[in-house]
């Protein structure tokens, strides 16, 4: 079986190299800390630390969906992605009680420099331009 990031067409190629390298930073960094902190004191926060951590997955998903080529499965995760920060960075703003410590995607991002509301934009409008 062929290479496929090798591949030009592929979804990994090109910027989509940086889109999966960030994915894959995102997973990591937001995953060692939820795991840290639902390990620790999820007592003290657990839908912040719970939310990170889903949000940790969401990026391995979308990682692994961009590396695979598997563009419905890239589509759908970024597409949640996005839903959850917008939902999360607006409750967190709404309701700051169900938010004592922040989430990845507490107040859009802003822990993270806003990245976790620029990416799966980023992201979404690369995959739907690779999709033409």
């Amino acid at each position: 079986m062929a290479d496929r990031t090798a591949d030009p067409r592929s979804l990994a190629a090109g910027f989509g190299r940086l889109i999966v390298l960030v994915y894959v930073v995102f997973a990591v960094s937001a995953g060692a800390r939820a795991l840290f902190q639902v390990a620790t004191k999820f007592g003290e926060a657990p839908v912040s630390f719970a939310l990170s951590a889903i949000a940790a997955a969401i990026y391995l998903v979308a990682a692994v969906a961009i590396i695979r080529g598997a563009a419905g499965l890239a589509l759908a995760a970024v597409g949640v992605e996005l839903a959850g920060v917008v939902a999360v960075g607006a409750l967190s703003f709404a309701v700051p009680d169900w938010f004592p410590e922040p989430s990845v995607w507490s107040h859009f991002g802003s822990g993270y420099g806003y990245v976790p509301l620029v990416l799966p934009v980023a992201g979404l409008v690369y995959l739907l331009k690779r999709r033409r």
